[in-house]
């Protein structure tokens, strides 16, 4: 058997996909604080937008966002995920250097413009991402490891909100895009000379090391992954189980992350420098909870207490249940108690940790080798919901001061949160799925093998799972 080492190549790809989505989700949410200082009535230049306008420009980052999401599958069998990632960085961080001047040039138009292009790049980002981590980490330390990969966009989140309010009150909002920009070049250029594709193309991986990745993994040759199989992909129910709770999840997320800054500022009457201080404990507090997520479903896998799929949705469960009743909690919260709604606020939150162990490596867990691809489909129509609920909340939310209008908002997300995680419990499924090896993928030409049973390929990977755990 392989020796297990502690430290290695996997822990320093770990770090650099940890940093690329704690950069690129700075990016994703600086425009929901900054906007706030933007639009404020007593600050020189500041430009009169309605509440229907921020609605756009807050929304127009997904507009560019879904379009690459199921092409990017293709585009990393073709380019490889590392290409696809630096170059999302890269357009990320150009974009994000000249926003300020094109703002100001071009009002809201122009803004718009920028966070679609921004939108645009980042659509590679979650299936890059997800293809790097089924290649990089073994299956036994999938949950903390990965739990430490989509801690990023969390952290990302957090720190954001957290510094956004001072960087404004001392150096202005441009600056925001400013700090973001400038960590996305660095990051930049140390992923060009250390990042890599997978562990066969790293010149800085050990040979043991390979091995005991490989050993742990249902991952096939490169060159046999050209073909998805997308005939099996949407014909199969578990998929489109994952693809509901998925768009669940991101209406809750996107209803509470782009608008939870106006709500604080006008409903709560908390001022900007303390707005993203109280914003910033909710992500936060999710953020230290990924911990616990990933090492309890680690532990849950080693000792077999239950199967995959069973650990998926209870994680999941508390993942959106937990938002969702906090949500009705937090609307029975009386009016002017700003410390008990960031309280309410950082459980529906931080409670939401859950789908990290939940629906989101049930894309690996469902397809080691085609996860990019089925994250792109499942991303595209989850970011088509978290266009549509800002809009929603947009449209519902005539008097920003009325906090009924606002609990209007968080009882539709509280429903959606319930419903969409009642589908995933009752037909989702985290066993590997036949189409995941592309020998069984049927072609055109050339005779098919006879696919293999579900409970084949999961015996298959349950003895790979305890060969792992026991080197």
């Amino acid at each position: 058997m392989c020796h297990n080492p502690k430290l290695g190549t996997r822990h320093v790809q770990v770090l650099f996909l940890f940093l690329a989505l704690a950069i690129c989700f700075s990016m994703r949410v600086n425009m929901s604080m900054a906007i706030v200082a933007m639009t404020e009535d007593d600050i020189d230049g500041s430009f009169d937008w309605s509440m229907q306008t921020q609605s756009y420009v807050l929304t127009s980052f997904l507009w560019g966002y879904i379009v690459l999401q199921i092409p990017s599958g293709a585009l990393e069998a073709r380019y490889g995920a590392k290409v696809l990632l630096m170059l999302c960085m890269l357009v990320n961080s150009g974009i994000s250097l000249t926003i300020p001047s094109v703002a100001r040039k071009a009002r809201w138009t122009g803004l718009c413009f920028c966070r679609v292009v921004q939108g645009l790049a980042q659509g590679c980002l979650f299936p890059s991402t997800h293809s790097l981590v089924s290649r990089w980490i073994p299956i036994n330390e999938m949950g903390m490891l990965g739990s430490v990969v989509y801690g990023g966009t969390f952290l990302g989140t957090s720190m954001q909100l957290l510094v956004s309010g001072f960087i404004i009150q001392h150096f202005g909002w441009p600056t925001i895009f400013y700090v973001n920009g400038t960590c996305g070049t660095v990051w930049f250029v140390f992923y060009m000379y250390y990042g890599s594709d997978s562990p066969q193309k790293s010149n800085l991986i050990s040979t043991e090391e390979k091995q005991y990745i490989q050993a742990s993994m249902q991952i096939f040759e490169e060159s046999k992954l050209k073909n998805t199989p997308w005939k099996m992909i949407l014909t199969c129910c578990p998929f489109y189980a994952l693809l509901t709770s998925h768009c669940g999840h991101n209406w809750g997320f996107w209803t509470l992350i782009t608008e939870l800054p106006t709500y604080m500022n006008d409903v709560l009457g908390v001022h900007i420098t303390q707005n993203g201080l109280l914003l910033a404990i909710p992500y936060m507090t999710l953020y230290l909870l990924s911990f616990p997520f990933g090492f309890m479903t680690d532990l849950a896998m080693k000792h077999n207490w239950c199967s995959i799929s069973a650990c998926r949705k209870i994680c999941n469960s508390i993942g959106e249940f937990g938002p969702a009743v906090m949500l009705i909690v937090l609307c029975q919260v009386p009016a002017g108690h700003v410390t008990l709604t960031v309280a309410m606020l950082s459980g529906v939150v931080g409670l939401s940790a859950g789908h990290l162990t939940g629906i989101w490596l049930t894309h690996i867990d469902m397809t080691p080798n085609f996860a990019g691809s089925v994250m792109g489909i499942t991303n595209f129509f989850a970011n088509i919901t978290g266009i549509i609920a800002p809009l929603v909340a947009g449209a519902v939310i005539a008097d920003e001061d009325d906090p009924r209008q606002w609990h209007t908002v968080f009882y539709i997300s509280s429903g959606i949160y319930f419903v969409t995680n009642l589908v995933y419990i009752i037909f989702g499924s985290s066993e590997v799925q036949p189409w995941n090896d592309p020998d069984y993928t049927a072609t055109p030409t050339g005779p098919q093998r006879q696919m293999p049973s579900v409970t084949e390929l999961n015996s298959i990977s349950r003895v790979r799972r305890m060969s792992a755990v026991s080197i």
